[in-house]
């Protein structure tokens, strides 16, 4: 009997040192299991848990609502779509694994409101006082060139002549910060001569039409070694795609927008000086818009839709 405490006592210290590993080691599986990062062909299962992870991008309490839908009138059918747009040309049969950084991901929503001279009503009838369809119905990505704060410094500027006017509904700076600078149901002046597929209202006989009047207009603030004439620079951060995906997002579905009338300033633009957003990369917006809508993009599957040039 006084050697079976001695065998209990070694049975103990190696069982504790055995137990401590296995304990040890099911943390590890555990934490590694956590942080995985999803494959591009996950399962439905994995790709509903992540979408519960999605934040919610309704502002911040006390802040205007930039998604209520303007009581506008309706007075023109929307125009058939002719071509599809970039975004929905950039879809993928799988999402790729850099969308699923938006999980994680909740932007800071902050409001620096721009000068009333710098935007105006969404209105009803055209300079000649003819009816023109208000409904929102474009989604306009621009870049700031600049820095975000000379942006919103320039907006909040009074600018009596219509030349100087100029500002967007929202802007992204390079950590994904939201920042609202024009309420959705009112015009902001982002693209100045423009249209979109024939589509532009001339409110100034000095001035040519744009799209304005039913545009959405969203800015990406530009790189360090963008803030020049050159046609190309570093790009946008993931964070900044991020939170463009979930503006866009929140647009189309508030405003029934389809994916092929997402568009670039470039691309409405009338001058031909317009370049922006320069090396914007469509795909890394069509996937993590893919990730929010379960796979898909509104609007880019409709069969009524041609397979034309984009816009």
């Amino acid at each position: 009997m006084s050697g079976f405490p001695r065998i209990l006592q070694l049975f103990n210290s190696r069982w504790r040192g055995w137990g401590q590993l296995l304990v040890t080691g099911c943390l590890l599986l555990v934490l590694t299991a956590c942080t995985a990062t999803p494959s591009a062909d996950a399962s439905e299962a994995e790709l509903a848990a992540i979408l519960a992870q999605l934040p919610d991008p309704t502002p911040l309490t006390g802040e205007p609502n930039p998604f209520k839908t303007p009581p506008v009138p309706r007075n023109l059918p929307p125009t058939r779509a002719t071509a599809v747009g970039p975004v929905c040309q950039a879809m993928q049969p799988a999402i790729g694994r850099e969308a699923y950084s938006m999980a994680n991901f909740r932007p800071e929503i902050r409001s620096a409101w721009a000068h009333p001279t710098n935007f105006g009503d969404r209105a009803a009838v055209d300079r000649n006082g003819q009816p023109v369809d208000n409904r929102i119905s474009l989604i306009v990505l621009h870049e700031t060139v600049a820095s975000a704060d000379s942006a919103i410094n320039f907006f909040q500027t009074p600018h009596p002549r219509d030349e100087d006017q100029a500002s967007y509904h929202a802007l992204i700076r390079r950590n994904g910060t939201i920042v609202y600078t024009v309420p959705p149901d009112k015009r902001a002046f982002g693209a100045g001569s423009s249209s979109f597929r024939g589509e532009s209202v001339r409110f100034n006989a000095k001035l040519p039409g744009s799209v304005n009047n039913f545009a959405l207009h969203v800015s990406l603030e530009s790189p360090r070694d963008g803030r020049d004439n050159r046609r190309r620079h570093s790009g946008y951060t993931a964070r900044q795609y991020d939170s463009l995906a979930l503006i866009v997002q929140q647009w189309m579905t508030g405003y029934t927008i389809p994916g092929d009338r997402i568009t670039t300033h470039a691309a409405v633009d009338q001058s031909g000086s317009r370049m922006d957003p320069r090396s914007f990369q469509w795909q890394r917006l069509a996937q993590r818009l893919q990730l929010l809508n379960e796979g898909t993009i509104p609007g880019c599957a409709d069969p009524d839709v041609g397979a034309g040039s984009s816009l």
